[in-house]
């Protein structure tokens, strides 16, 4: 007769570390659609209003990493 499977599997720890693992691809998702956005010449609203979230939001968690990668913004005018 086999064992019964570990008591731990599809437990908690499991679905929780399944959490961080999609919350881990979400993000990476998220940064390679904002930078083919910039890259394609998307304003910062376009790319807030995409993802839900405000201009600034945007800014702020993506400003840094598209300025090291060498990704030309469009500025404001007006």
């Amino acid at each position: 007769m086999p064992s019964p499977p570990p008591a731990h599997t599809g437990g908690p720890a499991d679905r929780l570390a399944a959490v961080v693992a999609l919350r881990e691809l979400a993000d990476r998702m998220e940064d390679a659609g904002v930078e083919q956005a910039m890259r394609e010449g998307w304003s910062w609203t376009e790319v807030a209003q995409a993802l839900g979230v405000t201009r600034q939001a945007v800014h702020k968690k993506h400003l840094h990493r598209l300025v090291e990668a060498g990704i030309e913004l469009r500025r404001r005018h007006g």
